[in-house]
């Protein structure tokens, strides 16, 4: 097996999953949106789906699987159809599974390595395989790091203090829009733009709008701080004014700690959520159940995210049945 064939073989994916206690219940969350499955006690999942490996904050890496057997001398059995063509790589044991010793990392790595045709290079190589050991069997793959885009993104121009964190804004534009190809968003309350920034740079066709001027042109700035073109993406408006169609919106609706939303208030911004899109997040630090339910609105999933003291409720909504 050839490098070619390394790249368009792999049938299933390994998704290594690691996040705060605090935003557990966020991750799981996402899984269910993106693959339809949680990981739930395991720290990795599997899924046919192959998602680029920086899409969740939570992913670690997208393991790429080549093959899987029973016990390590079968591996290495099937390792030694690997032929890299005089290129480079290194055998990387992912601690996602059953934990073993240093020792015992260090010895599979390289019985495997052993096996490959090619040249072990720890540095730089062309190739990293990761090693996985699960309950039942032994897995191998290409192994796709991800790149946290995200973290360059908490250094902004602009941010409230009770604004969203880069990994829940790129969480739950996940939940919003799992599948991106071809759908249009909106995020009607976009504050300082992090939802924006998060889904901008995922390539998800994503506008913005703000009642409130000074958080349009803060917005603003942020986005042009990273190279986004902000004109045609940001405007002021008000939500129960907003006219269009949207296949989903992220909605983080105003706090009392900043400004009083009146119940009658809250219950209108939700109606109108229902009016312009059928898939919506919803973000509160109140209770809105009984609000959903009067504004049309059915509860897909919930969970809760804290941040310190502070508490917000997600909800993913859809519209009608």
């Amino acid at each position: 097996m050839n490098l070619h064939n390394l790249n368009s073989s792999p049938i299933t994916y390994i998704y290594p999953f690691a996040s705060h206690e605090s935003e557990r219940e966020l991750c799981l969350m996402e899984q269910r949106a993106l693959f339809g499955q949680a990981s739930e006690g395991a720290a990795y999942l599997e899924s046919p789906l192959r998602l680029p490996p920086n899409r969740s904050p939570f992913v670690q890496l997208r393991l790429d699987v080549l093959f899987a057997a029973p016990t390590l001398a079968e591996l290495g059995e099937l390792a030694s159809l690997l032929d890299l063509e005089g290129r480079s790589f290194k055998i990387r044991y992912l601690k996602c599974g059953r934990r073993l010793t240093y020792e015992g990392e260090r010895e599979a790595e390289r019985r495997i390595g052993a096996r490959i045709r090619g040249i072990a290079e720890m540095r730089d190589p062309d190739v990293t395989f990761g090693l996985l050991a699960r309950e039942e069997d032994w897995v191998l793959g290409i192994s796709r790091a991800a790149e946290p885009v995200w973290l360059a993104h908490k250094e902004k121009p602009n941010n409230y203090s009770t604004g969203l964190t880069t990994v829940v804004a790129r969480a739950l534009v996940n939940i919003a829009v799992p599948a991106a190809e071809g759908k249009r968003a909106i995020d009607p309350c976009c504050g300082m733009g992090n939802v924006l920034i998060e889904a901008l740079s995922m390539g998800i066709d994503i506008v913005g709008r703000d009642i409130n001027p000074v958080a349009v042109r803060g917005a603003r700035s942020n986005l042009r701080h990273f190279g986004y073109d902000d004109t045609e993406l940001l405007g002021i408006g008000d939500l129960n004014g907003l006219d269009g169609a949207y296949d989903a919106a992220i909605v983080d609706l105003p706090y009392n700690l900043c400004s009083v939303l009146l119940a009658e208030e809250r219950r209108r911004m939700l109606s109108s959520v229902g009016r312009i899109a059928p898939r919506a997040v919803i973000v509160s630090t109140e209770p809105l159940e009984r609000d959903l339910a009067s504004a049309g609105l059915n509860i897909k999933d919930h969970c809760t995210v804290a941040k310190g003291h502070f508490v917000r409720n997600v909800w993913l909504v859809s519209r009608g049945m």
